[in-house]
């Protein structure tokens, strides 16, 4: 069986754990410089719809809601924290994004209780509510979880039942826009084929499905029908968050090499950034030392540097990837892995607010940008990966992005990075 962990409205969660002040109150996170909402509390979801710019606000609603700058250093040590205590109660966890991931439940005898235990520790050893919803592939695992979240009888902890029955009651209540994968343009031309509910397409002919549609959806279909065979790297959606994290060959402890790893996994993050025609807002970077060798010291950093506005560009977020490496080395210790971690994805050319005192090279309006990552990304499909690297580190700009209604960051202890341009 295969659970789905989801932290309930995460960025607002992470604010109310060291502020108890804010329970209760509808709380609404921003972009950027501010700009507009991108993450909204229960009780301010009926009050202002999402991507709304804080500026068209009336006051009315103003005046009854809490308006707080996007604390990604916050939430990303906090998503950390998160699953380092849920991969302590399951033999495998999947990162999906900065506030979900999958877990392996095989082997326990009442897989509902324990999950029920993981929410519990989670809420008591790091204050942030999650949901679980469980069955045996990774779509039905995300329909579950949608149950446990919304009907509080479960205790945001749902399990699938396997039965078909039950099973097709359930999924007759789902319509084909809330399965895992499919999007507007698929489902629109699966609702003209009077396919319009979850149990529909799992009803639905395999060799119809993919010679009109794609392997992908069919991949779908069999997950409906319970055959686990979706991989987090098969669906073609653009995702939310984009990981890239390997483990070397050997242990390590000079700067160089770990240098020289950062660059190459924030160089490929960006690749698959501009593949899905989207653009990010932070980087996450983080190191990992081996915690099952008892000899050694042990030392887990991560950081989350915040770009000025959201990008694809590889230099500037390689640039922005080795300044939060060096906020976080030390060479005391043998690392064994690396990663980074792109954040808050957006569609490019969508909701993207510009610079006023934007460099050349940082305007994304101009085209030359564009183009040259274009041909990067040309020449190494065609000749292979990295036969062009980006190997410069640009120089940080002498103002930050505004951040007016930033909350502390209250899990971290180094000094607040320069930002990157």
């Amino acid at each position: 069986m295969i659970g789905l962990i989801d932290c309930n409205n995460f960025y607002a969660s992470c604010e109310r754990v060291f502020n108890p002040k804010l329970e209760g109150k509808p709380i609404g996170i921003l972009s950027n410089n501010d700009g507009c909402v991108i993450a909204r509390s229960n009780e301010l979801k009926p009050l202002i719809p999402m991507g709304m710019p804080a500026y068209q606000i009336p006051s009315k609603i103003r005046k009854q809601i809490i308006l707080l700058s996007s604390n990604y250093e916050l939430y990303g040590d906090m998503s950390q924290r998160v699953f380092d205590t849920v991969q302590n109660y399951t033999p495998s966890i999947e990162l999906y994004s900065i506030d979900e991931a999958f877990i392996r439940l095989d082997g326990f005898v009442d897989i509902t209780a324990h999950c029920l235990k993981i929410k519990n520790v989670v809420k008591r050893d790091t204050g942030i509510p999650v949901s679980i919803g469980i069955a045996p592939t990774r779509t039905l695992a995300k329909l579950a979880n949608h149950i446990a979240k919304k009907q509080a009888i479960y205790q945001n902890v749902y399990c699938l039942p396997t039965d078909e029955k039950s099973l097709k009651n359930i999924l007759e209540t789902f319509s084909i826009n809330n399965i895992w994968g499919v999007g507007r343009h698929i489902a629109n031309k699966l609702n003209r084929i009077n396919i319009h509910t979850a149990w529909d397409l799992r009803q639905a002919n395999l060799k119809y499905i993919r010679n009109n549609f794609s392997v992908t959806l069919e991949r779908t279909v069999l997950e409906l029908q319970g055959i686990n065979c979706i991989k987090l790297d098969d669906l073609s959606t653009a995702k939310k968050n984009i990981m890239i994290s390997r483990s070397f060959g050997r242990l390590t402890s000079k700067l160089f090499d770990l240098q020289e790893a950062i660059r190459l996994h924030a160089s490929r993050a960006t690749e698959k950034l501009r593949q899905q025609q989207s653009v990010a807002s932070a980087i996450l970077v983080f190191l990992k030392t081996n915690r099952f060798c008892d000899n050694s010291s042990q030392y887990h950093p991560s950081i989350v540097v915040p770009l000025s506005f959201p990008t694809d560009d590889s230099r500037l977020i390689i640039s922005a990837a080795q300044k939060g490496l060096l906020a976080i080395y030390k060479q005391d210790f043998l690392f064994m892995k690396s990663g980074v971690m792109l954040l808050d994805l957006k569609i490019k050319n969508r909701y993207s607010q510009l610079d006023f005192f934007a460099t050349p090279l940082a305007n994304p309006s101009l085209h030359k940008n564009d183009k040259l990552m274009k041909t990067i990304d040309t020449i190494n499909q065609k000749m292979g990966k990295n036969t062009i690297q980006l190997g410069g580190i640009q120089k940080s700009a002498p103002w930050l992005i505004k951040r007016e209604l930033l909350s502390k960051r209250y899990t971290t202890d180094w000094n607040e990075l320069p930002l990157v341009k």
